[in-house]
């Protein structure tokens, strides 16, 4: 018997996919626990649907992400912070004020998690962050520091 999984199910299947079980396990198992649903014409319906709509919203991300990296890429964001006389900064500047700063700047909301610094940023000078947009899809920007 064909069946389409509700829920993922070990050693079965993964949710939405089109399985085939045995008639004992699907009505005695599966059905009553709702962890699928047998495989008819409208049940295939909407799997195709949902395959079709989770395409086609990867496929929007991944050309926003590309978009981004066009307007992003080699793009230099001045950061002004408090320091002392030597240049070492009262505190240091982090992804979070990096996100921040490329919203403000270019209107692109970059998650700060997906922003990643090759060290701490504690002194006035000139630093890269990659910003991971999506994957496989990363943009290098520079980050001048100066004093206030």
């Amino acid at each position: 018997m064909k069946v389409v999984l509700l829920q993922d199910v070990k050693s079965l299947g993964k949710k939405g996919e089109l399985v085939t079980v045995s008639d004992g396990y699907a009505r005695n198992f599966l059905f009553p626990k709702n962890l699928a649903k047998e495989a008819n014409a409208q049940a295939l319906s909407e799997l195709k649907n949902a395959e079709q709509s989770k395409k086609f919203k990867r496929d929007t991300e991944i050309a926003a992400a590309t978009k981004a990296k066009e307007i992003l890429e080699g793009e230099k964001f001045v950061m002004p912070a408090k320091a002392g006389g030597n240049g070492r900064l009262f505190g240091s500047i982090t992804a979070k004020e990096l996100s921040a700063e490329i919203k403000k700047q270019k209107g692109i909301d970059i998650d700060k998690r997906k922003i990643v610094l090759k060290g701490d940023i504690k002194n006035v000078g000139e630093y890269e962050a990659e910003l991971k947009l999506y994957q496989g899809i990363t943009a290098k920007v520079n980050i001048e520091v100066v004093a206030k």
